[in-house]
């Protein structure tokens, strides 16, 4: 590592004391999987790293397993605390301000490099704080639905797929695509497809376990993973999805119907393949084109069923091309 550590005593961020306006140390991600996401450094010491056991997890190959640490240094006498940044032996350095650094205070507004990933460290107060996590939301979860976007969903199964291998636990991967949902949008309109689409979220979200992840692919299709489930479960959850939805009554209202019209309902399926880790696959790439084979397979044998790898059913290993249509 190049010795031109940034040594700023006087300059580093002080925290503020209790007299002042209550601003909390944090980091925010500007480039990544977490972007936008403020990570409250509300502990003396905070490690950054790629490992399971790291308080901040970066997925990124050219992340070490653990490597930095932001300490916070506290005077005794004067009850004044400011943040170092140190690196921890990294294979690929932490730059401060775009300088390889072992070991500097904080600023506030100094952006750290760890890998292919970026972040800013803040004194943020509570609106600050607020602000930064509305912005997460609205780049992580899909504004129709409220669940996560396809993106933020394969980050989180990536991590997923680590923790289970490590841990030699199951877990299982969903796709789902809504049956002959072209229909919906030319009988009624784009706006209740919308809002069909709003309340299919919903229900998925019902139907799943809290701690389960579930996210809109687009369109009409949408995918969840479940922790420490294995096969038995899977099919049971995603039975549990399949029935909600068929005996739901979704809205069927557009503005030109009458207001007797507008008491309307109509009825919707879906169709739900399964796959099992690490049954069916270990890779979580894999796993996702493993469930959505067996998808294509609950389409072409009747709709409104689900279909999995795990079952024993005779689905065929090679995957199926996606430009067929599963409608």
């Amino acid at each position: 590592m190049a010795g031109d550590d940034v040594q700023r005593t006087d300059l580093a961020a002080r925290l503020p004391s209790a007299h002042e306006q209550q601003r909390r140390p944090a980091l925010v991600f500007l480039q990544g999987d977490l972007l936008a996401a403020p990570i409250p450094l509300d502990r003396d010491e905070v490690t950054l790293g790629r490992a399971l056991e790291a308080d901040v997890r970066i997925n990124d190959a050219r992340a070490s397993r653990l490597h930095a640490r932001v300490s916070i240094e506290r005077d005794d006498a004067t009850g004044a605390a400011r943040c170092r940044i140190t690196d921890l032996g990294s294979t690929n350095g932490t730059l401060l301000n775009g300088r390889p650094v072992r070991e500097s205070y904080l600023q506030d507004g100094d952006k750290l490099t760890i890998g292919e990933h970026l972040l800013r460290f803040e004194l943020l107060d509570d609106i600050d704080q607020e602000f930064q996590r509305q912005i997460y939301r609205l780049l992580a979860h899909d504004e129709l639905t409220g669940l996560l976007t396809s993106k933020s969903f394969f980050s989180e199964l990536r991590r997923e797929a680590e923790r289970a291998a490590i841990e030699n636990r199951p877990f299982c991967v969903l796709m789902m695509d809504l049956d002959h949902f072209k229909l919906v949008n030319d009988t009624y309109g784009h706006l209740v497809g919308s809002q069909t689409l709003a309340e299919v979220g919903a229900l998925i979200t019902r139907a799943l376990r809290a701690g389960d992840v579930a996210a809109r692919f687009g369109g009409e299709e949408f995918a969840a993973f479940l922790l420490d489930a294995d096969c038995a479960q899977a099919l049971i959850a995603a039975e549990r999805v399949r029935t909600m939805i068929a005996a739901h009554r979704f809205a069927a209202t557009r503005h030109s119907l009458s207001a007797s019209e507008k008491r309307r309902t109509h009825r919707l399926t879906i169709s739900v393949g399964v796959a099992v880790f690490p049954e069916d696959a270990r890779d979580p790439i894999k796993l996702v084109e493993l469930a959505d084979t067996a998808l294509y397979h609950a389409k072409h044998s009747g709709r409104n069923r689900v279909s999995s790898f795990c079952s024993g059913e005779a689905i065929a290993r090679e995957l199926k091309p996606r430009h067929e249509s599963k409608e």
